[in-house]
């Protein structure tokens, strides 16, 4: 069965950091782009970032860039989201999937982050 399984997600304060990981099974993850994107309340899906099969190069949506790091370990079969200097805005739902920016066919069930004071 393919499936993307997040995890990591929860509640922290503002500049606060978190680390997400999507868990791949199913397919060959060494040979698959691979994607991060966040849905807030109220809102559409926005694209947060990409990394492709090789591990480079990455990509970032300009109101992550410098803060999210994204990287991926091929043998362990699991994508990463580093988060560091949190914002409220960051709130949402993340979602990892297969797929660059603009198409996918497979997305995980997501993992709620929360940034409040």
């Amino acid at each position: 069965e393919v499936q993307l399984v997040e995890s990591g997600g929860g509640l922290v304060q503002p500049g606060g950091s978190l680390r997400l990981s999507c868990a791949a099974s199913g397919f060959t993850f060494g040979n698959s782009d691979m994607s991060w994107v966040r849905q807030a309340p109220g809102k559409g899906p926005e694209w947060v970032s990409t990394i492709y099969s090789g591990g480079v190069p990455t990509s970032y949506a300009d109101s992550v860039k410098g803060r999210f790091t994204i990287s991926r370990d091929n043998a362990k079969n699991t994508l990463y989201l580093q988060m560091n200097s949190l914002k409220p805005e960051d709130t949402a739902i993340y979602y990892c999937r297969r797929g660059g920016k603009y198409a996918y066919d497979i997305r995980g069930q997501g993992t709620q982050v929360t940034v409040s004071s």
